[in-house]
């Protein structure tokens, strides 16, 4: 037989079609649940379930739920008047039962608040609305409400003058992205999963570590500084005069790279090579790329090429790979996608890929790297 939990659970499991239906201005109908549970063959098990379903009922209660008997003729128990549907006739009485009766008001007074103010976020409210009792909307509200005036504010989330907990923001980001996603859609940066990049916000960005391989250069505009490392935004401003940019993986090989006229050389840090990609003063130079002989290596590469597709590859050939292999293996990869390679390239990193070999490019002495650097 239906118990007393077994009501709550599915009476609890059609809250928020109920609260769906508050949205939609549905009015309430009574909810039914089916009683049809068979009853226990044991007599004084049957007689104590339906003592319980019966005192736990609006009839003995005062509220809650309401049993619709259909009378039939068992083997075990004889005629037996059985629970045939379980009825909540009110919403007071399915409210109480569930104890969502101040859940429920606060959900139909911040609904209202809400889609007073943006009425575009009613699909959200009907998509989520437990997210709508469960989240601080007097704090949400002042966020979104900057947001809509100012959907390009160029700060950082703690000097954005709204008048809430400086934490808020960084709390509640989940909820927060979900609703600036639709509220200013059309200013959100969509191939930016980072929230503040995400929403033109500043961030503590990745840095560029590189150095000026010109002397000259670094004297005129550096005070002779020549190694730096500065965030990427500044990077991408710099605008150097210059004609050559060397991209390598490994750092001590950027430390010891020989000094080049009118060039740089910048420390890829592998994947992370990808945070120079929207550097436009870039387009017009030559780039020479070094990376380990793996297959990472050349995925690498064509990462960067995608960007600027005059990136030339060395020091990732297969007469240096055979004349310093040690017998190392690389890390698996199971990249299927065409990568912007040359033909040369492309069948060094296919036999790089399907054998698992790796050569790290510290592991190239110094003077055969130096004397095949392109200048």
């Amino acid at each position: 037989m239906i118990t007393p939990s077994d009501i709550k659970q599915k009476a609890e499991n059609k809250y928020v079609a109920y609260l769906q239906s508050i949205v939609e201005g549905i009015p309430f109908s009574p909810i039914i649940i089916a009683g049809n549970k068979k009853p226990d063959e044991n007599t004084v098990r049957f007689e104590v379930e339906l003592t319980e379903l019966i005192n736990h009922s609006k009839e003995k209660k005062g509220y809650g739920y309401t049993i619709e008997y259909v009378t039939v003729k068992t083997k075990l128990h004889g005629v037996q008047d059985l629970p045939a549907s379980i009825v909540f006739q009110t919403e007071g009485d399915y409210l109480k039962f569930i104890s969502k009766e101040k859940d429920t008001a606060k959900f139909i007074e911040d609904s209202a608040r809400i889609l007073d103010l943006f009425p575009e976020l009613r699909d959200w409210i009907l998509k989520y609305p437990k997210k709508v009792i469960e989240n601080d909307w007097d704090s949400l509200l002042k966020v979104c409400s900057y947001f809509k005036r100012t959907p390009r504010p160029n700060l950082y989330i703690r000097e954005l003058p709204i008048q809430v907990h400086t934490k808020f923001i960084e709390l509640n980001h989940t909820v927060v992205r979900e609703l600036l996603d639709i509220i200013i859609a059309n200013y959100v940066n969509t191939d930016e999963k980072r929230f503040e990049p995400h929403f033109n916000l500043k961030y503590d960005e990745p840095d560029v570590r590189f150095r000026i391989l010109d002397h000259s250069l670094s004297q005129r505009l550096f005070s002779g500084l020549s190694d730096l490392n500065i965030p990427i935004s500044q990077f991408r401003d710099l605008n150097l005069p210059i004609k050559t940019v060397y991209v390598v993986e490994n750092k001590i090989n950027m430390l010891s790279f020989p000094l080049i006229d009118h060039s740089i050389v910048i420390w890829g840090e592998g994947f992370s090579v990808e945070k120079v990609k929207e550097t436009q003063w870039f387009l017009d130079k030559e780039i020479y790329y070094w990376g380990d002989l793996d297959a990472h290596g050349f995925q690498i590469l064509s990462e960067i090429r995608c960007h600027y597709g005059q990136v030339k590859s060395f020091l990732m050939d297969r007469a240096t790979f055979d004349a310093f292999f040690e017998g190392d293996t690389g890390k698996p990869t199971n990249v299927e996608k065409d990568l912007y390679l040359t033909p040369e390239e492309n069948e060094m990193f296919q036999y790089l890929k399907s054998n698992n070999l790796r050569l790290e490019q510290e592991k190239i002495p110094y003077v055969y790297a130096y004397q095949r650097i392109p200048k």
